[in-house]
């Protein structure tokens, strides 16, 4: 495989370098930054490039604190690209150690009692349609009426009715005859004098 092909990857960022070159830019005050964008023990010394937006070690905390240089991607996985913003600038740390620590102590602890609100979404409610709309809406077919044959709503209306006219009328005549009698067959006689119920 020839060197060629090979892809570059970001480098690893080393806590401490020899590097001289220092960046014109004016010097990054660590105030500027939010407790939890750089870290002030002595043993891992970093910040969060703000050009960037990656970690990178700071050297030099004691005497002249400066940004190491450094590749925009996380080290051995994305391409070797230097950010040339923020590499080799001067960091003034304008913070103790002690005070950034009860700073990020305290910001935990108001995101720790912090409760998530429950957002509770009103149901959507559909408005009744007027009455010039339900009229307007098409009817629904039956499966008496043809689909599609084009007939108007009275005229089904009343091929309907016709189809049935000689059942219902005779319906009807049966329901008016009364059997002969003082009464329908099997109802109890209506009695003729006034029911009192008697003394025990």
């Amino acid at each position: 495989m020839s060197a060629s092909t090979l892809e570059c990857t970001a480098r690893l960022r080393r806590s401490r370098t020899r590097s001289r070159t220092i960046n014109s830019r004016p010097a990054l005050a660590i105030s500027t930054l939010k407790p939890h964008q750089y870290d002030l023990r002595p043993t891992c010394a970093s910040l969060v490039c703000p050009d960037c937006k990656t970690w990178v070690p700071i050297t030099g905390l004691t005497k002249k604190a400066k940004v190491v240089p450094h590749d925009t991607g996380r080290a051995g996985k994305a391409p070797a690209v230097r950010c040339r913003l923020g590499s080799n600038r001067l960091v003034t740390v304008d913070v103790t150690a002690r005070k950034w620590e009860e700073r990020l102590t305290d910001g935990n602890s108001e995101t720790v009692h912090r409760r998530p609100t429950t957002v509770l979404r009103k149901p959507k409610v559909v408005p009744a349609p007027a009455v010039s709309q339900i009229a307007a809406q098409k009817r629904t077919p039956t499966a008496d009426d043809e689909p599609g044959d084009g007939r108007p709503q009275w005229l089904l209306r009343k091929e309907q009715w016709a189809s049935t006219e000689s059942a219902v009328r005779n319906a009807d005549i049966r329901r008016a005859q009364l059997p002969a009698g003082e009464s329908p067959l099997g109802a109890p006689p209506v009695p003729r004098k006034t029911l009192r119920p008697e003394a025990s």
